[in-house]
């Protein structure tokens, strides 16, 4: 593992409890961050709070994404445990049912939005403050390679995390000359149980687009939010970083 610099910072890491989050939580700790994780799942929390700590300093801040007022109750109770916020990581997200777009209820289209898109949009505004206030910070925000695409029969995903990736570019000109970069990655397929959610059909049609023939691992995405929350991303905001394996073409 390349050694990433991140002593004295504190990070937080939304869907830190599993997956992708727990994965970046555990890189972001063993660069010498500190981390909160935020989660809905309290259970999902203390066990990934238990098997964290002996990378570094961890506490869990249970929040519901969705809710303005709990964002803002999280972020700052997360300022008051570390005396300030420097990063971040916006990576809860659901996939939703796999449905053509018609088939799709308008409960399904909006859970879908409210977690993937509202989420980050409710984290964002309340934790810039506190970066601001740093006058230091990095974002970054999990999209998809679907946002660049749309993957037939997930259209709400798609949209989502379309809507993150604009999100990103237009929040990263807001803050350029603030000390503040915000970027996203987007992924092909990780593999984490976000699967568990999707067909095998759509499972197969998405590893059919990659042409390494592999889905990504955690430990990958991890590395690369681990260096664009870092002080050596200085000069890339609104950017945009694939892990395809090769799917993605611009």
């Amino acid at each position: 593992m390349n050694q990433i610099d991140l002593k004295g910072r504190k990070a937080i890491v939304t869907g830190g409890a599993r997956g992708i989050g727990y994965a970046i939580s555990q890189r972001l700790l063993q660069s010498g961050a500190a981390v909160a994780l935020w989660d809905r799942d309290a259970a999902a929390l203390a066990e990934a709070v238990n098997s964290l700590q002996a990378f570094g300093e961890v506490i869990s801040v249970p929040v519901q994404l969705t809710d303005a007022a709990s964002v803002d109750a999280a972020a700052k109770s997360t300022a008051d445990a570390f005396g300030k916020i420097d990063i971040l990581v916006n990576n809860a997200g659901i996939a939703g049912a796999n449905k053509k777009t018609w088939e799709l209820t308008p409960e399904e289209w909006g859970a879908v939005i409210d977690i993937n898109l509202n989420g980050v949009f409710n984290c964002c505004r309340s934790v810039v403050l506190y970066l601001l206030k740093n006058g230091y910070g990095r974002i970054v925000n999990t999209a998809s390679i679907a946002g660049k695409e749309g993957n037939p029969n997930a259209s709400h995903y798609s949209a989502s995390k379309a809507g993150v990736i604009a999100l990103t570019k237009s929040l990263g000109k807001e803050l350029a000359q603030s000390n503040i970069c915000v970027n996203c990655i987007t992924p092909a397929v990780i593999v984490t149980d976000i699967l568990k959610q999707c067909t095998q059909q759509h499972i197969d049609y998405m590893l059919s687009k990659i042409p390494m023939g592999r889905f990504g691992k955690v430990e990958e995405a991890a590395a690369l939010v681990a260096w664009l929350s870092s002080e050596d991303c200085s000069f890339t905001t609104g950017g945009v970083f694939d892990l395809s394996g090769g799917r993605a073409t611009y």
